[in-house]
């Protein structure tokens, strides 16, 4: 049975953490005030971020498998898997071409070796021959996923190309639901998951980043019709990550709705009102990742979504 949210979730535990140069022309979200730190303290200040959401979750009750990085080579966002790999119900693993030479570094087997030990990976889908061609889809931040009606919501970026979408469409048979974002500055949104979050009965989304009212119609109109409920997000909230957050269950079916503390403390008392009626909130100070690494609780799980062997 497919559903939107799992208790199984990958992440990786950083090593050399830091600001990536490769990545910045295309993340606004990076921010070089924060970065200003010597990279030591970024590391270390990162791994105590990284491991206080770790133990929040698996206290929440979460299967959380964690997988130390290796220091070389050296993959500043390693902390970020759900770029390049994504798990599916049916037993499909996709792997997804990369825009930053250092972040294709990450693509790691024996990562995927480890999850075959708990769960059946009876699929494998391959999609980096695109980087050859300068075409990029960055797994679960180039798409969100509406897993139980197959729908991928994708706004375009230099990150995410249309031909590589079309190309995940044909192999999990989705239907693509494809638009423009741009941030206040007009600049290109470089990922669809800092200004959506789709849940079982809600989304949250920043509908004043897509500037095409046919196109933000679009995206309301499938949000609706799919039985969600609207939360809309203004500009300054999606800066601040609120749209970066992650819908996961406990082992014991209970909801928790992962986000960071700068995301929570920029939603409105309304906002976290409606999301509190589907969702426990939990959230975590990710300053230090967030502004070195232009993600935030969303973009540090995996969600693993295959089937259990036990």
């Amino acid at each position: 049975m497919r559903t939107q949210s799992t208790s199984n979730l990958l992440m990786i535990r950083p090593v050399r953490f830091g600001f990536n140069e490769q990545t910045a022309s295309s993340n606004a979200f990076q921010s070089l005030s924060v970065a200003d730190q010597t990279k030591a303290i970024a590391q270390a200040k990162a791994l105590e971020e990284f491991d206080e959401m770790v133990r929040l979750l698996r206290a929440k009750g979460m299967n959380v498998l964690v997988i130390d990085d290796t220091e070389e080579p050296h993959t500043p966002d390693s902390i970020f898997p759900n770029n390049w790999v994504s798990f599916h119900f049916n037993g499909t693993v996709i792997t997804y071409p990369m825009q930053a030479e250092n972040r294709r570094l990450e693509r790691r087997e024996d990562i995927l070796r480890t999850i075959e030990e708990q769960f059946y990976i009876n699929r494998r889908v391959d999609l980096t021959a695109f980087e050859n061609e300068g075409k990029f889809l960055e797994g679960t931040g180039s798409m969100v996923l509406d897993r139980k009606y197959k729908i991928a919501y994708a706004c375009l970026s230099p990150r995410t190309h249309e031909e590589v979408l079309d190309a995940f469409a044909l192999q999990m048979n989705y239907e693509v639901v494809k638009f423009n974002a741009e941030d206040e500055m007009g600049r290109p949104v470089y990922h669809t998951n800092v200004l959506m979050c789709i849940g079982d009965l809600f989304a949250v989304v920043c509908l004043d980043a897509i500037p095409d009212p046919d196109e933000k119609f679009m995206v309301r109109s499938s949000l609706e019709t799919s039985g969600r409920q609207v939360v809309e997000i203004s500009l300054e909230q999606m800066k601040h990550f609120a749209g970066n957050m992650l819908q996961v269950r406990t082992t014991k079916g209970e909801q928790v709705l992962m986000m960071s503390t700068k995301a929570y403390e920029s939603l409105t008392a309304r906002q976290i009102d409606s999301l509190d009626d589907y969702c426990q909130i939990l959230h975590t100070d990710l300053s230090i990742i967030e502004g070195n690494g232009g993600g935030s609780a969303r973009c540090m799980i995996a969600e693993i979504h295959l089937p259990m062997k036990y």
